[in-house]
């Protein structure tokens, strides 16, 4: 296993943090990269659930990218390194920094399939849909076609967080006392992101993938009811789609689920 976030993305320091998990035995098959949701990390959204363990014993080389200001990343105090199209833009530098070379056909090796849950989803769409040369399969844990943070509270967040003003908005209160249940998170990096990604609104339209596509949430996933919205856009790109809903999942506990898990593996090596 291997740490690292000491790279340069046109000059300035990238703010994602990578660690690398290698598979029990070498393998002719392309690196897997995980990208986790908000307030989250690699180690709670993929190590502690399963994840990086079913993905080595498959033989997969695996990529844990940590989000700025989560996990093993740092937490920059410029606004600019929390926006979504800096985040894809230091996920390429970081992936080329790493050896991964555009698809091709004659070489199993190239490429990366890519995996993102939640906030990770979103931008592994984007990714996704910008980056077809080096993306090979994509999926899409408890996605959706709205940014769920758009509706966030920040101003109230602020207040909440310097003297304990109460927070009249129930799913902005929810998020941040799931947010304030991880130690490690840096409220101002976490509060930082939300402002930024409030810069630059999703729009799924504008970037729709094309390369095969599992989309997979919870049936008790509130954010899940916007995720067909997602498969009507993809069928019109003709891109090959999966859909699994999990029964008595939400947008919680999706992502521990084995029958994702095994899904995932299985949709990646086809």
């Amino acid at each position: 296993m291997e740490s690292t976030h000491d790279h340069l993305v046109e000059g300035t320091a990238n703010a994602l943090g990578l660690t690398v998990y290698e598979p029990g035995s070498p393998s002719a098959l392309r690196p897997v990269v995980l990208l986790h949701g908000f307030a989250s990390s690699s180690e709670l959204n993929w190590v502690k659930s399963g994840w990086i363990r079913s993905l080595t014993e498959a033989g997969r080389k695996v990529l844990a990218v940590d989000l700025p200001g989560h996990g093993t990343s740092p937490a920059p105090e410029d606004l600019d390194a929390y926006t979504p199209s800096r985040m894809r833009a230091d996920l390429l530098q970081l992936l080329m920094d790493h050896g991964v070379t555009a698809l091709s056909g004659s070489d199993p090796l190239s490429g990366v399939d890519l995996v993102g849950y939640s906030l990770g989803a979103r931008l592994a769409w984007e990714f996704g849909g910008t980056q077809p040369q080096v993306v090979n399969r994509l999926v899409l844990g408890g996605p959706a076609s709205i940014d769920p943070l758009a509706a966030f509270d920040l101003n109230a967040a602020q207040r909440f967080l310097a003297d304990g003003t109460s927070i009249a908005d129930e799913s902005t209160a929810d998020l941040l006392r799931m947010a304030q249940t991880v130690e490690s998170n840096d409220m101002f990096s976490l509060m930082s992101m939300i402002q930024a990604i409030k810069t630059e609104p999703f729009s799924p339209e504008q970037m729709v993938p094309t390369m095969p596509t599992l989309l997979v949430a919870g049936d008790g996933d509130a954010l899940a009811t916007t995720m067909p919205r997602l498969t009507e856009l993809l069928a019109t790109r003709d891109t090959e789609k999966s859909v699994l809903w999990l029964s008595g999942r939400d947008h919680a506990n999706a992502v521990t689920s084995r029958e994702f898990k095994n899904a995932a593996v299985a949709f990646l090596e086809a």
